[in-house]
């Protein structure tokens, strides 16, 4: 929430909507639990926001994906159901992004087969955009923003409907960033994608210095402008936002959980008795 406050701060986006992706079984991290249980702690976690949804797909995978090709494959579920463009950080769009017909065969997403015709009417576009980022986003997008018109219309100072322009970006911790500077650990033409393609969010942690961190990589100071820094002025830090401190409380049954899990999430856990060790 503090993230996507801060984006809207900047006057530069406006969040529709925020996914979760948890990581598929065969990543390989030492007390990584089963993904069932990670998906409906996700869920529960998220189970009041109108705007935040956990997607399975990574998950559901016969293996382990990149953080690339999890990026690439939600930009791409995007392009295909909105019928939109969507654009990167460096080259925004400037051809008509809503209502082109599409040249790419009907797929199936989801189970979800919805038929569009391939000349939408502005009134066609609304609807569609707005019931499709609702699905994909869980939440309706701020569309009186937006002045949708005929295209033959006199446009005067409105915006055209063929001009909005759909991001995705990446939200981390800066522990995340700063292993982009471990030589070998991430593919470099990966690294040039994250972060020259879609855009990092950064969210600092522990009191590191994202632009020192920067600094320490070849690639993340060529794209330095693709990364946003969350700057938290709030009297409840972000960088308490932390799964391993959620695991450590747990296990040492420290109250304290409550200040990084709701009370769902914390009974599902009991529930299942995750991350507690012999004798706790």
């Amino acid at each position: 929430e503090r993230a996507r406050d801060y984006l809207h701060k900047t006057g530069r986006f406006i969040v529709i909507g925020g996914i979760v992706s948890p990581v598929h079984d065969s990543y390989g991290k030492t007390g990584l639990v089963s993904s069932r249980h990670r998906l409906t702690m996700c869920q529960l976690a998220v189970q009041s926001s109108d705007w935040i949804r956990v997607d399975p797909w990574e998950c559901y995978q016969d293996t382990w994906q990149t953080t690339c090709s999890v990026l690439e494959h939600h930009r791409d579920l995007m392009k295909r159901v909105t019928g939109c463009i969507l654009s990167n950080v460096n080259t925004p769009s400037i051809t008509p992004v809503i209502g082109q017909p599409q040249n790419e065969s009907s797929q199936n997403f989801y189970q979800n087969n919805n038929n569009v015709s391939s000349k939408p009417t502005a009134a066609k576009i609304l609807g569609k955009v707005g019931e499709s980022l609702s699905r994909i986003c869980c939440v309706r997008p701020p569309m009186e923003r937006f002045t949708f018109v005929d295209e033959n219309a006199n446009l005067g100072t409105v915006m055209r409907y063929e001009e909005i322009e759909l991001r995705i970006l990446l939200l981390c911790g800066s522990d995340l960033l700063e292993s982009f500077c471990i030589p070998g650990l991430w593919n470099e033409a990966d690294m040039e994608v994250i972060v020259g393609e879609f855009g990092i969010v950064v969210v600092p942690r522990d009191g590191a210095d994202p632009e020192r961190i920067m600094n320490h990589s070849s690639i993340l100071r060529k794209y330095k402008n693709n990364i946003l820094v969350v700057k938290d002025d709030s009297n409840h830090p972000m960088s308490v936002v932390s799964s391993t401190k959620s695991r450590l409380a747990l296990q040492h049954g420290d109250g304290h959980v409550v200040d990084y899990l709701c009370q769902p999430v914390i009974d599902y856990i009991l529930k299942s008795q995750l991350y507690i060790n012999a004798s706790g």
